[in-house]
């Protein structure tokens, strides 16, 4: 089959097969930050996966330099492979992307250089698992398919998903399972885990749905979806501590944004987004008392709202990208410091 090339001249065959979610609109949101600092911008692509985003940033922003994140070596290694073309424009960062503050500051890269001396223009964090990790069988992330019980983001350390089930007590597989995949029926699901890991430990996924499909009744089955969704969405998001790395690299990215630089999020669920939407609550309000006709020196917000709430997919791009249909958008814009502008 020959290769599919978009408008963009993207490689959808070289993209595993995916085009990236929301990737116009999300260049759209960055473009006015990126374009301002010419050949000074850097956009911090924090959750790399296969390149898409990042290969479509260096095509749109001719100046601008990408530093792309992953945790996952292999994916890692696909994406510079990718991006080899761009020369020294992308530079790759093998870390969970919390990891991001501490190698603007460390590294020795000249685009590290460049992002301490201006900020970074934009930051796209696209979280959740990829399309990419999804469709490699022996991660063991998708729940169709019998596979290792793996799925850690970065293979070669950490927890897996087997050694949580087999493990962890009552009281914390019902909380995981509860907390991070609003399962209704967590304790009834971490007895029968308990229960059965007593007869063999866990390895395989498709043990796991088995067990799943027998906990979970009959009724909520055929109205609920599939009824391994929420247990595997829980521990992926226990053995990769998704939500610890999104709550730290906030205020992060807060800090190194230039002026006028923007940070995109992308959340697929519930937790996520609220995380989000905390936070830039709190980063977009003033803290100057109730009543006062203007804002106390050191009390203005020093971040406005880009996107009116959470943005949603359009219909075409939910038809061409099923993967979109859940999806969030967030963008936040760093302003100026209201007592620098008055000096």
């Amino acid at each position: 089959m020959a290769d599919r090339i978009d408008d963009m001249g993207f490689d959808i065959k070289a993209n595993h097969g995916h085009v990236p979610v929301l990737r116009n609109r999300v260049t759209e949101l960055l473009a006015p930050a990126v374009l301002a600092l010419g050949d000074r911008a850097v956009v911090v692509d924090g959750t790399l996966g296969a390149g898409g985003h990042s290969e479509h940033f260096l095509r749109t922003f001719p100046e601008a330099k990408i530093i792309g994140v992953d945790r996952d070596p292999a994916a890692l290694s696909d994406a510079q492979e990718r991006l080899a073309p761009f020369g020294d424009r992308f530079t790759g960062l093998l870390s969970r992307f919390d990891g991001i503050g501490e190698a603007i500051a460390e590294g020795s890269e000249d685009v590290f250089e460049l992002a301490r001396t201006n900020g970074i223009a934009g930051a796209l964090f696209d979280l959740g698992v990829s399309s990419m990790q999804l469709d490699q069988v022996e991660r063991g992330f998708a729940y169709r398919t019998d596979a290792p019980l793996d799925m850690r983001m970065d293979p070669t350390t950490g927890i897996t998903a087997a050694e949580v089930l087999n493990t962890y007590d009552h009281g914390n597989l019902a909380r995981i399972l509860k907390t991070y995949g609003d399962e209704r029926f967590a304790g009834k699901i971490a007895s029968a885990i308990l229960r059965e890991r007593e007869k063999e430990a866990f390895t395989t996924s498709g043990r796991l749905v088995e067990l799943l499909y027998a906990a979970i009744p009959a009724a909520t089955r055929r109205t609920g979806g599939h009824p391994a969704k929420r247990t595997f969405q829980a521990l992926r998001i226990e053995v990769n501590a998704e939500l610890e790395a999104l709550e730290n690299v906030l205020p992060i990215i807060a800090e190194t944004l230039s002026v006028g630089g923007r940070a995109v999020f992308m959340s697929y669920q519930s937790l996520e987004d609220r995380i989000v939407k905390s936070a830039f609550v709190e980063m977009t309000k003033s803290t100057t008392p109730p009543g006062l006709p203007m804002d106390l020196p050191g009390t203005a917000p020093r971040f406005s709202t880009v996107t009116r709430g959470a943005e949603k997919a359009t219909e075409a791009e939910t038809a061409e990208n099923p993967r979109a249909a859940p999806v969030r958008v967030r963008a936040i814009e760093k302003l100026p410091d209201p007592e620098e502008v008055r000096l």
